[in-house]
């Protein structure tokens, strides 16, 4: 018998689910609170294990002030292919403990050559430990 694997489609609107989350502070339980669910349910929208029905979601995106569409548009929902194994989602990397806070600040560097020189330095030490 073979794995149940969840679906892609499941996992990004999860990635999406937790990047705005993030982006408004929420922790699990917060968001769970207002949902009338265990952390651990948000947990597993999140990661894609169980599937967000359609009132939930509605809900998910009145808690969060958000256009519940947010969680289905953009390119990486309408490929036919979902990402190959060892390829994370551009919005998955944004789930990195920090990678939000570095985007936003990111952003606010009007200088384009210092932005290029964080880019190269990032690039560099990511390199680094990669090898070592």
């Amino acid at each position: 018998m073979s794995v149940k694997r969840p679906d892609p489609v499941d996992i990004e609107v999860g990635h999406r689910i937790r990047i705005e989350r993030l982006a408004r502070g929420l922790s699990q339980t917060a968001l769970a609170n207002q949902l009338g669910v265990t952390f651990q349910q948000v947990q597993k929208y999140e990661k894609g294990v169980n599937r967000v029905g359609a009132g939930r979601l509605t809900k998910i995106a009145e808690v969060l002030g958000i256009d519940v569409g947010t969680f289905f548009t953009g390119k990486e929902m309408l490929e036919s292919e979902p990402p190959k194994d060892g390829e994370a989602s551009p919005l998955k990397l944004l789930t990195v403990p920090g990678a939000f806070r570095l985007l936003r600040a990111y952003a606010d560097i009007e200088d384009n050559g210092l932005r290029r020189a964080i880019v190269d330095l990032v690039e560099q030490v990511s390199s680094q430990k990669q090898t070592a």
